[in-house]
């Protein structure tokens, strides 16, 4: 039965490796729970925002945001440790001199150390799960003003800028195209993503409509990028990212630092897609953190085939049954139109 319910469900990405920590002591994933380690900072309360081993990575940046927000509205000093609470871009040796996932990416919040921090008399732990009343969108107006906290790594905004700069010019019309696969396709309660076949006729039209004469592609999947690069030619371009074929890239580790790597690519991806005219795209965390990061308007081209099954069952495999056997099981349909 285990190794049916394996095949059957969606198990989705694992942390590379599991830091070795003492989940007794420290009431890792019991929900929220506060405990005393030592007699430091007697007079502050330090609250350890976790989520191990979480998910993708503006996934993880808008679970952070909520508990920001929650330690804001309680005066808490939030401690973001992706050290011992691993993730999945999490590494064995130090990126940049920290075993800390947050830190790959972006500035610290503030100054104290973890290490301190597990000796201090006041911690709560939160709970490394969504709650009910918890923002699920990086755009939600519940989380503005913390995220003015966020601050990306300098390094990564000024790799975006110049692979922008060399790739485009001023007077270009750009649509940004986030074209997801992989595990979207099997993601219980998440929306459809799209064929093919509806993508390359979506971006068709959105061209001719809004006279775009340049093409920005996020995709994870190479048949994709292949598919796309025959259709469009000069017209296309893509940031050299890793993509899977058909393993997904969070199981396997195919070049050094290959983790934080992908959480890498995924941040300069993001910060190009801000940068263009418009974007057209299944819901995703990406897009919307694309647009909060984005300095410009853009145009919003999102496009909505409906929602996956909530039952990891039957979400496991419900696209491709649409899709290969539309005559049984019914095509997927384009429920919103773009913009």
């Amino acid at each position: 039965m285990s190794l049916l319910k394996k095949y059957l469900t969606n198990q989705g990405p694992k942390a590379y490796f599991k830091r070795k920590f003492n989940k007794d002591k420290y009431l890792i994933n019991r929900g929220l729970r506060y405990i005393s380690l030592g007699k430091k900072n007697p007079n502050k309360i330090f609250y350890i925002i976790n989520r191990s081993p979480g998910a993708g990575l503006f996934s993880n940046l808008t679970f952070v945001l909520n508990q920001l927000k929650f330690c804001e509205d309680n005066r808490f000093i939030p401690i973001i440790d992706m050290k011992n609470f691993t993730t999945i871009y999490n590494e064995e040796k130090k990126v940049d001199n920290s075993f800390n996932a947050w830190d790959y990416y972006f500035e610290r919040i503030n100054n104290f150390k973890i290490e301190d921090v597990y000796k201090s008399s006041n911690l709560i732990f939160s709970s490394d799960k969504f709650q009910k009343n918890m923002a699920i969108d990086i755009q939600d107006k519940k989380l503005k003003q913390v995220f003015n906290k966020i601050k990306i790594k300098k390094k990564f905004t000024n790799e975006a800028n110049i692979f922008f700069k060399k790739n485009f010019f001023r007077n270009d019309n750009i649509l940004g195209v986030h074209f997801r696969g992989s595990s979207y396709k099997t993601a219980r309660r998440h929306a459809y993503p799209s064929t093919i076949s509806e993508m390359i006729d979506n971006i068709d039209q959105l061209i001719e409509r809004y006279k775009y004469n340049k093409v920005f592609l996020v995709t994870e999947e190479q048949d994709y990028l292949d598919r796309l690069k025959k259709k469009y030619k000069d017209k296309l371009i893509y940031y050299p990212s890793y993509r899977m074929t058909k393993i997904d890239s969070f199981k396997i580790y195919p070049r050094t630092d290959h983790r934080f790597k992908l959480g890498k690519e995924a941040v300069i991806e993001m910060l190009i897609l801000s940068k263009c005219n418009g974007i057209t795209y299944v819901k995703s965390n990406i897009v919307s953190a694309a647009q909060k990061f984005s300095t410009k308007k853009q145009n919003d081209h999102e496009i909505f085939f409906g929602y996956n099954s909530r039952n990891i069952y039957i979400s496991r495999w419900k696209w491709y049954l649409k899709n290969h056997f539309p005559f049984i099981f019914g095509k997927i349909k384009k429920v919103k139109k773009y913009n």
